[in-house]
């Protein structure tokens, strides 16, 4: 059987954690799509020795090997900087979209959480979820993840990365980071974790109960 369950949303929103709880529940596959980005933009900036050339990136993008998603510094700021720039490259976008296609397909059911994925990678996916929160309080959540590895970092310099990544990333030509017109928006800003994964999983089984 198959059955897609599409979730994007913004850094920081929640939309990670709630993705692994839907996978669990149902016993369905789960791809971070976050995690190939980051993957190829930690490997691009390696290469060019800190400077992404969108060349270099695209080959990178058509060469990850599970070694390259197994990396321990795939979720440090600069990792999450450096995926947003590769992920406005066309070519690697279009590099990484066949996987991403076929991984949500696959018998079983797949959850995949990522920026474009109700809109473009699966706009026929049977359930759709766009994850949020206010700027403020997905900086402050982000901020606890990084601060023991980062003391000095501060949550004025997260929100400021946060803000920055949000813009580039809704404002990118190729697959630009919205709802799609037919996803449940949650708005996680005043819930705490239990009770967004709980609305999520909600709206998943009242549609796959009914397959």
């Amino acid at each position: 059987m198959k059955f897609t369950v599409a979730i994007d949303g913004p850094a920081a929103a929640g939309k990670g954690t709630i993705s692994r709880a839907v996978a669990a529940k149902f016993g369905f596959a789960y791809l971070d799509t976050g995690s190939l980005y980051r993957a190829v933009g930690v490997k691009a900036l390696e290469v060019g020795r800190g400077v992404i050339d969108p060349v270099i990136a695209a080959q990178l993008a058509g060469s990850l090997s599970q070694t390259d998603l197994d990396r321990g510094d795939l979720r440090t700021a600069m990792a999450g900087q450096a995926a947003s720039k590769v992920a406005a490259i066309p070519e690697v976008r279009a590099a990484l979209l066949e996987f991403q296609k076929t991984y949500a397909r696959r018998d079983g059911g797949a959850v995949l959480d990522g920026r474009d994925i109700g809109t473009v990678i699966c706009p026929e996916a049977e359930v759709k979820i766009y994850v949020t929160a206010s700027d403020e309080i997905r900086a402050e959540r982000r901020h606890k993840e990084l601060v023991q590895a980062k003391p000095e970092l501060t949550v004025a310099q997260v929100l400021n990365d946060l803000r920055a990544r949000d813009d580039r990333d809704a404002a990118r030509d190729i697959a630009p980071m919205k709802p799609a017109d037919d996803a449940l928006v949650l708005d996680t800003s005043d819930m705490d974790i239990a009770e967004a994964i709980k609305q999520a999983l909600t709206l998943v089984r009242s549609v796959y109960d009914g397959t």
